[in-house]
């Protein structure tokens, strides 16, 4: 039951003074530097690659020197963050691996030679020794025609592939298939990697007097034809540098494995010296 009047008690009087004393010290404490709350970094910036990792430096030591409200040592922060600034700008930025796929048949598979001899293999060894970055996916299969690279090129052409080398028609001269043929396979291959922006080597060959000579002008012309139509770089035969002369158009045997088709490894080696400056246009090209 509640209690039917208010009662109150008396307290005991406190120890401690009971009226304000003045402490000998101020109480007050300086900043030396007043802090600003900004909202947080958009994503774009917050999960920037490698690449940009010189820009977002740039970009917080401008912060940092917008943010500085008063700052008793302010001269001395704006000289050091300038010269941070100029040493950021000083760093060259790293660019990343070039990847370039090599769509081909047993000429680009590396048919008949240790891995290591293979053209793509030699090939990658020699740019890389020319201090490129970049790396090479050997797409050759043995026996394949214009028509398998055609059927294959969709998924070759994967999400990292940067560039593009096409070596594809030595099978289609070996089993006489009509040029139109061949020429219509490599025209679907360049047509997709132009539709993807890519920049395409294209390795031709040159056929032999036995098919007749109006076989042999129709199927040479394939090569820089296409080259012209879809603005690719051309190496005009695989076989160059193992031709000796004009007059011989077959190459050298010193340079080829006992089947004449396919070469061994010193012949890759020259091919590769050969055709390697030009791969090195197209490494420029995937950089752009």
């Amino acid at each position: 039951r509640p209690p039917i009047s208010i009662r109150s008690d008396d307290l005991p009087e406190p120890d401690g003074p009971t009226s304000p004393s003045v402490s000998p010290r101020i109480t007050s404490r300086v900043m030396l530097c007043n802090m600003s709350t900004e909202p947080a970094l958009p994503d774009s910036l917050r999960y920037a690659s490698f690449r940009d990792s010189m820009g977002l430096a740039k970009f917080f030591i401008l912060r940092i020197y917008s943010t500085m409200i008063y700052c008793p040592l302010r001269v001395f922060c704006k000289q050091t963050i300038a010269l941070l600034f100029l040493l950021f700008s000083s760093i060259p930025v790293f660019s990343e691996t070039v990847i370039i796929a090599t769509l081909g048949d047993s000429l680009t598979q590396g048919y008949g030679l240790s891995r290591e001899n293979g053209f793509v293999p030699q090939l990658e060894a020699w740019l890389q020794g020319k201090g490129e970055d970049v790396s090479l996916l050997n797409a050759g299969v043995s026996g394949d025609t214009t028509a398998g690279g055609l059927s294959r090129i969709a998924w070759t052409l994967s999400p990292e592939v940067d560039a593009l080398i096409v070596n594809l028609g030595g099978n289609d001269l070996l089993r006489g298939i009509d040029p139109a043929t061949s020429r219509a396979n490599l025209d679907g291959i360049l047509q997709l990697t132009s539709e993807r922006a890519l920049p395409v080597l294209l390795v031709g060959f040159i056929a032999p007097g036995n098919y007749g000579p109006e076989y042999k002008v129709t199927f040479d012309s394939i090569y820089p034809d296409l080259s012209h139509k879809y603005g690719t770089l051309l190496y005009k035969n695989f076989f160059t540098t193992l031709i000796d002369g004009d007059k011989v158009k077959i190459p050298n045997s010193k340079f080829m494995q006992s089947d004449g088709i396919h070469p061994n490894a010193s012949g890759v080696a020259s091919i590769v010296n050969n055709i390697g400056p030009i791969v090195r246009q197209l490494i420029m090209q995937a950089r752009e």
